[in-house]
């Protein structure tokens, strides 16, 4: 009897335990899932051309720490600014002049980042053009993964890009292509290659994405590269991801856009197959003989 006692005890006490261990585990697991929807941080670096002032503005979810600001240098060999700020309400902004330090030409990199865990969600970089001690080009570069941008649950697998899209707009018989397209990465520039139907590149463009995501280029069909006539691929890539990879195929002939069979132009046929049953069905009424 004492023995059976006493093994009751223990296995009462083991699944006490257990549960114990049941509960912290659940605990555990909803505090992370709690935690992983809500982190994350986004910069935006603004100047203008030929100026010497950068503006840096972001917000982050944490405000355990400060928040460590970096400029290098384009070829990564110089650090030409270091900053620390508090986050007021997750906001936070620096500002930076651009000085002798900086006598490289080329795109500077601010990184900016939070040690509160050893997460990519904390470090974000945006880059910003100088050349002669000037800034380059008007620029708003954004980075940001909050929200919108990742969304972290348990499962690591689930997660999000918008990406990028493109849309090619040309008249018939036209030797300028209109590309279109929108991405959510405003940081980054996007590379538009055309390849003729027989494998070749014919063109390599380059162009920056807008404040809204937008982008425009225009391509100009004729000249020695497109005498093939066939389909040819415009394909535009902003990184290594099939998110930011797209393309569109455009016909060409003789050098000259050549349209696609739309809807315009399949309700001008229709018109005139009707017109045509209409004459026709006249003519033979009035051959008929009278009685």
């Amino acid at each position: 009897m004492i023995s059976n006692r006493m093994n009751f005890k223990r296995s009462t006490t083991s699944m006490a335990i257990a549960l114990m261990v049941l509960s912290l585990i659940s605990v555990t697991s909803i505090q992370q899932d709690a935690f992983a929807q809500n982190q994350g941080m986004s910069i935006t670096a603004t100047a203008d051309k030929g100026s010497d002032t950068i503006m840096l503005m972001g917000q982050t979810i944490s405000e355990i720490t400060d928040v460590t600001i970096i400029v290098t240098s384009p070829s990564g060999n110089n650090v030409v600014a270091v900053g620390q700020i508090s986050p007021d309400n997750g906001n936070f902004d620096a500002e930076f002049k651009v000085g002798p330090t900086w006598s490289e030409d080329g795109f500077y990199t601010i990184t900016a980042s939070q040690s509160v865990v050893q997460n990519s969600l904390y470090t974000l970089n945006v880059e910003v053009e100088v050349i002669n001690g000037m800034i380059a080009n008007d620029t708003s570069a954004t980075e940001s993964n909050i929200e919108s941008d990742v969304f972290i649950s348990s499962d690591p697998k689930e997660t999000r890009d918008s990406g990028l899209e493109i849309n090619a707009e040309a008249e018939m018989g036209s030797d300028m292509i209109e590309i279109t397209g929108t991405t959510d990465r405003l940081s980054t520039d996007i590379t538009l290659t055309v390849v003729a139907p027989n494998g070749n590149i014919v063109s390599i463009d380059q162009v920056s994405p807008g404040l809204n995501g937008e982008f425009t280029s225009v391509l100009t069909t004729g000249g020695p590269l497109w005498t093939q006539d066939g389909i040819y691929t415009v394909t535009a890539k902003q990184i290594d991801s099939s998110a930011y990879t797209d393309s569109t195929e455009v016909d060409i002939k003789d050098g000259l856009v050549v349209p696609e069979f739309g809807t315009i132009a399949a309700m001008i046929l229709a018109v005139a197959i009707v017109s045509i049953i209409a004459v026709s069905s006249k003519s033979r009424l009035s051959i008929m003989p009278r009685y």
